[in-house]
């Protein structure tokens, strides 16, 4: 499967997935149609399905005009975004495949940013929308604190180290500020600071990241780290350190950052 990725809008991604062997094309979260339908003229594939990763306008926005222009998609979603969801035709529940070209991939229902959060998987890929960024995650619109903990460290986190990330928005920058300034000891972050200023100079994009650098680098990945337990007593010095609960004032903390 060969993936390209689309900037759309003033920060978001798009993915292109290429299916080799058939050339037939799905398209994660297409914010906008415009830049969809010049990368998939540039790469000369025929689309057949759109994979939203929930029912946000800006990773919903270019359905219905791509399925003007492309008939009969296969549109993918949660089906408790059925109505929320621009042309969606498929509902995934438990068990089900998401599948284009000879590509079969599942699914992990996310709660957290949405009630209908998805991270599609294709073997050790996975595209996670707006639940995981590269050291962050969403804002919890729809979800509790528990929910996004365990979307992120139990459900995306039982997949394998390797497993590549694509997330949703061009965040990272931002998100490892955030992440040094709970854990400012943490050599890895340290480093990947440099790393990423390096790329985003050049004109380059952060995604993908990895499981195992998230691991590293991710203070909601981290919650049992000793340096952010510090960070979190030091502004509520009565705080339990329960793992979920850290989560919950970290998330809180970067609503304010």
């Amino acid at each position: 499967m060969k993936i390209v990725t689309i900037p759309c809008l003033q920060d978001n991604f798009a993915y292109l997935l290429i299916c080799t062997k058939t050339q037939q094309a799905a398209i994660v979260d297409p914010s906008e149609a415009a830049p969809v339908i010049n990368e998939i003229e540039r790469q000369g594939v025929k689309l057949t399905t759109i994979l939203n990763t929930h029912h946000h306008w800006d990773h919903v926005g270019g359905n219905q005009d791509l399925n003007a222009k492309y008939s009969q998609l296969l549109i993918f979603g949660h089906h408790s975004d059925r109505d929320r969801i621009p042309g969606q035709t498929e509902f995934l529940k438990s068990g089900d495949e998401v599948h284009f070209g000879e590509q079969r991939g599942t699914f992990l229902h996310n709660p957290g940013h949405t009630s209908g959060a998805l991270t599609y998987v294709f073997g050790k890929t996975a595209f996670t929308g707006d639940t995981l960024f590269a050291a962050g995650c969403g804002r919890l619109f729809e979800g509790t604190p528990a929910q996004m903990h365990d979307s992120l460290n139990i459900q995306i986190g039982g997949l394998a180290d390797e497993t590549e990330l694509y997330f949703g928005h061009e965040y990272t920058e931002a998100n490892l500020r955030f992440a040094l300034s709970v854990e400012s000891g943490n050599a890895e972050i340290q480093k990947k600071v440099k790393a990423v200023s390096a790329l985003r100079s050049s004109g380059k994009f952060s995604t993908p990241t990895t499981l195992a650098e998230e691991r590293l680098t991710n203070p909601f990945m981290r919650c049992n780290s000793a340096g952010i337990h510090a960070c979190v007593k030091s502004k509520e010095p009565e705080h339990n350190l329960a793992e979920q609960e850290v989560f919950r004032t970290l998330r809180e903390l970067k609503n304010n950052f």
